[in-house]
C-alpha cells in the first residue's frame, strides 16, 4: 500500500495555503485530514464548502450522524474527531459510546436519528422501513430526513479518505466500540 505523508503548508497549493491559514486561525491547527484533502487542488475547499453548508440540524445533532456513520464505516480518524467535538457538543463519554452505537437511551429523539444514521449507512441508503418510521414518529421531518442522509454522505467521504490514505490521528485516539463498551 501507498504510504501517504500529510502535506505541509509548504507543500500544497497557494490557494490551499490560504485554506490552511484559515483553519489556522479557526482551529488552531490544520487537522491532519484537512491537509491531506489539500493534495487535490480543489477538493479540501469543496469539501469545507460541504461540511459548512446550512442544514436543518443542529451543531450537536450533526455530532449524533459523525459519530454514528464513523463507527459503521470503522474510520478512527474519525471517531476520534468526532468524540473530541461531541464533548464540545456537551455529550458525555457514555452518551458519545451510544451514538456510536447507533443509539441514544438518553433522548428519544437523537435515538431515533443515530438509529437511522447507522441503519443508511449500513444498508447503503436502502434505509429500512421500521427504521424511518420511528425517525418521523419521533418528530424528525422530510428535510431532517434529506439533510441527514447529505451528511451521511459529507461524513462518508471523510471515512474512506482516512480509510486509504491512514494519515496519521492528530486529536485523542477513540477506543474501539467493544473496549471502551466494557471498561
Amino acid at each position: 500500500m501507498s504510504t501517504f505523508n500529510v502535506p505541509k503548508r509548504e507543500e500544497v497549493s497557494p490557494k490551499n495555503q490560504g485554506i490552511f491559514d484559515n483553519l489556522e486561525k479557526a482551529v488552531g491547527f490544520v487537522p491532519n485530514l484537512y491537509a491531506t484533502y489539500a493534495y487535490s487542488e480543489n477538493a479540501l475547499e469543496n469539501y469545507l464548502t460541504f461540511a459548512n453548508a446550512k442544514t436543518s440540524l443542529t451543531a450537536k445533532q450533526k455530532e449524533v450522524v459523525n459519530l454514528a456513520v464513523s463507527q459503521v464505516n470503522n474510520c478512527l480518524y474519525c471517531l476520534s474527531a468526532h468524540t473530541a467535538i461531541g464533548k464540545m457538543n456537551g455529550f458525555t463519554d457514555a452518551q458519545i459510546l451510544e451514538l456510536r452505537a447507533g443509539k441514544a437511551s438518553f433522548d428519544n429523539k437523537l435515538d431515533a436519528l443515530a438509529g437511522l444514521a447507522r441503519n443508511i449507512t449500513e444498508n447503503r441508503g436502502a434505509t429500512d422501513a421500521v427504521v424511518l418510521d420511528n425517525f418521523f414518529a419521533a418528530g424528525w421531518t422530510k428535510e431532517n430526513l434529506i439533510d441527514t442522509i447529505v451528511l451521511v454522505g459529507d461524513k462518508t467521504i471523510s471515512n474512506y479518505i482516512h480509510s486509504t490514505t491512514q494519515i496519521p490521528v492528530d486529536f485523542p485516539v477513540a477506543h474501539p466500540l467493544e473496549v471502551a463498551t466494557e471498561a
